[in-house]
């Protein structure tokens, strides 16, 4: 028979987050007791004034088709936001509701990227960055960061990874795996080299409500109307109202990368989901006391897990800034423990120790694991507790 598959699916890396994630509810469904620290979603459910909008909407009869781009009072929603939050200013036109920040994300680099055309990707990275980037035919561009540098690339490094065939460069922050923040300052001297080779800034800031010990959101787009001009910002409500299922996200930019990404979905997805979309209406006008609720409900739960998940022998723990999640050095613990990779170490935790974290090679950081905190402090400290028995157990000198 001939070849089903087209090249571009062949080299896909399936998502690591989501396989662990599986791999535990797997288990569950067997009795087995796994305590799961994968999943990249709040453990709360989304705030009833929320789910009231979205049952209202229904009942209206609100259940047809949208403009492919979103409804034009979800747009002014995200303008007031972007306009309130960040003190950004956004015309209609130079906004795009999509199925998700992760879909938003696969259609812009659809619009943008040519065959050949490089990404740059600091790692620690999302896992879908590099697998979104080649699938548009674009080549990702890794540059590290170390824990050293708080998992944060400097001016100097994105200036050297820049070639004539760089079209832009992805800023993550809170990150998604370390939990890092970059500074205004760091900011101002990243987005000075991209204004200078004039590459396109992805500013993806779905974390921004979860910043701890009394730090602010900062969207590099708000440096100047320079920076802004060539920053497209990627949001959405899935982190910040508990709404990962619901799967609304937004770019928003430049006009003419918008109408692209615009054009294209509507012979993709047609329209975000109608019911998501006054859901999140409500998510962006209504009272906003729920999210700051989450967010001192992580920062509380980092608290009383760092120094816990720090102890365990083997383990180098940086103390995240934002988001839900710690990405310890675990290289020492998995090889005192008889373990040639962290992988291997990381399927042993699952299996004997009945705790699922996730790998950090598919974050592009393979002597880490990332673990996520968006679960209860009980739940969290058993994990802790086991862990710690476990590369005890193990141990050898």
């Amino acid at each position: 028979m001939r070849d089903l598959l087209a090249n571009r699916v062949k080299t896909l890396t399936p998502s690591s987050t989501l396989a662990i994630t599986a791999k535990a509810k797997e288990l569950k469904a067997q009795g087995i007791d796994v305590i799961g620290l994968g999943a990249g979603e709040p453990d709360f459910n989304t705030p009833q004034n929320i789910l009231d909008a979205a049952a209202q909407s229904m009942a209206k009869g609100f259940t047809k088709y949208t403009p492919a781009g979103g409804l034009p009072a979800l747009k002014q929603a995200i303008i007031d936001k972007l306009s309130r939050d960040n003190h950004l200013s956004y015309k209609p036109n130079e906004i795009i509701v999509g199925i998700g920040a992760k879909h938003v994300l696969y259609t812009l680099f659809q619009v943008i990227l040519n065959e050949g055309d490089e990404v740059i990707i600091p790692a620690p990275y999302w896992v879908s960055y590099p697998e979104q980037v080649k699938l548009a035919g674009g080549i990702p561009v890794f540059v590290e960061s170390t824990s050293e540098q708080n998992y944060k690339i400097t001016a100097e490094q994105l200036r050297n990874a820049i070639t004539d065939k760089t079209k832009a460069v992805i800023i993550n922050s809170p990150s998604n795996p370390s939990g890092m923040v970059y500074s205004r300052e760091e900011l101002t001297e990243l987005a000075s080299v991209a204004v200078e080779k004039d590459i396109l800034i992805v500013s993806d800031e779905i974390y921004e409500k979860l910043l701890y010990n009394g730090l602010e959101h900062f969207s590099i787009a708000q440096l100047s109307d320079e920076v802004k001009t060539q920053t497209i910002v990627v949001n959405g409500v899935a982190k910040s109202h508990s709404m990962t299922g619901w799967r609304i996200g937004y770019a928003a930019g430049n006009a003419e990368i918008i109408k692209s990404m615009t054009d294209l979905a509507s012979h993709s997805t047609s329209n975000p989901t109608t019911t998501s979309q006054y859901a999140t209406i409500e998510a962006y006008n209504g009272p906003q006391d729920s999210v700051e609720e989450m967010r001192r409900a992580f920062e509380s739960r980092l608290e009383v897990i760092y120094p816990k998940l720090s102890a365990i022998p083997g383990f180098k723990v940086l103390k995240p800034q934002g988001a839900f999640y710690l990405l310890p050095d675990v290289s020492e613990a998995a090889l005192k423990t008889g373990f040639d990779s962290v992988d291997d170490f990381v399927s042993a935790l699952l299996t004997e120790a009945n705790v699922a974290v996730v790998p950090g090679s598919g974050f592009g950081v393979p002597s880490t694991i990332r673990l996520s905190y968006a679960t209860s402090l009980e739940l969290l400290e058993e994990a802790v507790r086991r862990m710690d028995n476990y590369v005890k157990s193990k141990w050898q000198d």
